[in-house]
């Protein structure tokens, strides 16, 4: 399986459909409406605005545009776009953007949304490439306690955020740890975002939906890939539950 498709659907890799006319088609990120002769035969489309976009950028206009409640099906999503790769400092950020997109979504606050994007854009973008290896801190479980601090609105002098914030990151990164390395942004990330999950369900109540058993579509990618030790491994005997629970 070739997960980097280089021709055809960026997103799949199925055929693309050419049309004599253009027709009018959603792009799969920023959901305008844009007319093309070219569309993937999936149903994909991907516009030339967010096809040549930066990775954190994609993540914030996505998220904007989102109106789903499922944070690890976003994740997928945003983990196909061309600019997000195997590895590397953008998982930072999609990792609590998925989350901030979930949450206020299921509130209907969609002003604060958008605001709330932007600030992560800001905190994750301090979380430098090989923060997982180099110090001791995966930069997708650090995404998690961003994710937390800014619902909770914690500062350095908070009391129950600052908490919730710390145990929300110690959470996710023991998660991680775990299942040991080396590295996989995608493993790690979803690890993050199934106890974030969990977390928010504990401690304010907040369900999100959680879809399906994850299967990664990413491993062909990875040559440190951990194989059946991955709970997300298509071909692993204990797959990641829908409740966020690892059946181990």
């Amino acid at each position: 399986m070739d997960t980097e498709h280089k021709n055809n659907c960026l997103v799949c890799g199925s055929e693309l459909v050419y049309h004599s006319t253009a027709e009018p088609m959603d792009c799969l990120y920023c959901k305008k409406t844009f007319p093309s002769n070219v569309g993937c035969s999936q149903g994909h489309y991907i516009c030339d605005a967010c096809h040549s976009m930066g990775a954190f950028e994609v993540i914030k206009e996505f998220g904007v545009a989102s109106d789903s409640t499922d944070p690890m099906q976003m994740a997928k999503t945003l983990m196909h776009h061309p600019s997000v790769k195997m590895h590397g400092p953008e998982h930072h950020y999609l990792v609590p953007a998925v989350l901030l997109v979930a949450y206020y979504n299921k509130k209907g606050n969609f002003k604060k949304k958008k605001r709330k994007l932007k600030e992560a854009f800001k905190r994750a973008g301090q979380v430098l490439g090989g923060f997982c290896g180099f110090h001791g801190s995966c930069g997708a479980g650090v995404g998690t306690g961003i994710f937390i601090s800014l619902i909770t609105d914690s500062t350095p002098l908070s009391t129950d955020g600052w908490r919730m914030s710390n145990l929300m990151t110690s959470q996710s990164l023991a998660s991680i740890a775990e299942r040991g390395g080396p590295r996989c942004c995608k493993r790690t990330s979803f690890l993050a975002i199934r106890k974030a999950i969990r977390f928010l369900k504990e401690n304010f109540d907040i369900s999100l939906n959680a879809g399906e058993p994850v299967r990664c579509e990413f491993f062909p990618l990875n040559k440190e890939c951990l194989k059946n030790d991955c709970p997300f491994y298509p071909k692993a005997e204990n797959p990641m539950l829908p409740e966020g629970i690892c059946s181990h």
